[in-house]
């Protein structure tokens, strides 16, 4: 197992990158290969002070960077000796099982298309992200699309549900995943000429499909699969985030206001370090781009060595079996008039 990392990709590359790797080489048997300025990457390795493998560690040299504000496709094609488009031509060649980068997420989706091709069957490819789930028996939805499709036709959603549900099932081991359509109201005529579209469709698909989810309902997981446009994804995504932080912010404020305040907040140190856990997006690691004939995995830009690290572990997890051939098998099948199979049946 080899998995290919953009090194130079993320507003903290190299360092959290660098470390995040060595840091996961301790929870993986998988060989990492650390595409990026070959000296920056060994000082970074050096400066760690951590103890690795060189024979599971390895740096191929690429002397190029995409930055975020690169136009995505004209980057691809103008920076080809980048970190990100050699790390995936790794995979492209069979030299690596996946990919993972926490670079540009337009440049990263247009490098995956350009480089390694679109599975038959799928329209648009997208990206599918845990949605934390607080206080609740399960711990997560997936949100998909999560920021790759900003405008989306009836059959790209319904193509999310498919693989978001396959990738529910295959990674996670949900058997019959749940799908749920965001939209501003429960009822089937509610929403836009594009979201009534897509709910009649996924009536017949053969999915779990449950109707449509609100909002209010997001955060307590009235879906093991949550479709929508990758505009509204992203903004849910960072809403939440921001959120979230400002919440733990605001209790952290007012368990300092006092004596009584801080000796409340020792006395509740760990539920806090609880929550905290719970919120923080690092533990689930990154995100796929489901629908390319590759496994591509997006970071979060700001990812920290523990992001990349959970990141790194859960794409070995993902390589160890064919979510690509999963997915290709049920696009396929739903082409061919077939909504219903599955493709461990077949």
């Amino acid at each position: 197992m080899r998995i290919a990392i953009d090194a130079m990709g993320g507003d903290h590359a190299p360092q959290e990158i660098v470390r995040g790797c060595l840091q996961a080489s301790g929870h993986t048997e998988a060989e990492l290969i650390l595409v990026g300025d070959h000296q920056r990457i060994t000082d970074e390795l050096t400066q760690s002070g951590i103890s690795y493998d060189p024979a599971r560690i390895r740096i191929m040299h690429a002397q190029e960077v995409i930055e975020n504000t690169d136009s995505p496709v004209r980057a691809v094609r103008g920076k080809p000796d980048s970190s990100m488009v050699r790390a995936i031509e790794l995979v492209k060649s069979g030299e690596a099982d996946a990919v993972l980068s926490a670079g540009n997420t337009g440049a990263l989706m247009a490098a995956g298309l350009l480089r390694l091709g679109r599975i038959k069957g799928v329209e648009r490819p997208a990206i599918v992200s845990i949605y934390p789930l607080i206080g609740q028996e399960k711990a997560f939805s997936l949100l998909v699309d999560a920021g790759a499709n900003a405008e989306c036709k009836a059959s790209n959603l319904l193509g999310f549900a498919h693989m978001g549900s396959i990738y529910m099932k295959s990674a996670f081991g949900v058997e019959s995943p749940t799908v749920g359509l965001i939209n501003i109201g429960a009822e089937e005529t509610k929403g836009t000429a594009q979201l009534k579209d897509t709910y009649q469709l996924l009536k017949t698909s053969g999915l779990n499909f449950i109707g449509n989810v609100e909002g209010r309902d997001i955060p307590g997981g009235a879906a093991d699969v949550l479709v929508c446009d990758g505009f509204t994804g992203n903004v849910i995504l960072k809403l939440t985030e921001g959120l979230a932080w400002t919440i733990l912010k605001t209790i952290k404020r007012r368990f300092t206001e006092d004596v009584m305040a801080k000796l409340g907040a020792a006395i509740l140190s760990g539920k806090l370090r609880d929550l905290k856990k719970e919120f923080d997006y690092s533990t689930y690691g990154g995100a796929p781009i489901l629908g390319i004939r590759g496994l591509v995995f997006k970071m979060h830009g700001s990812s920290t060595a523990d992001a990349v690290r959970n990141s790194v572990i859960k794409a070995a997890l993902v390589a160890s079996g064919d979510l690509t051939g999963q997915i290709r098998q049920a696009m396929e099948a739903y082409a061919n008039g077939e909504e219903g199979t599955d493709p461990d049946e077949e």
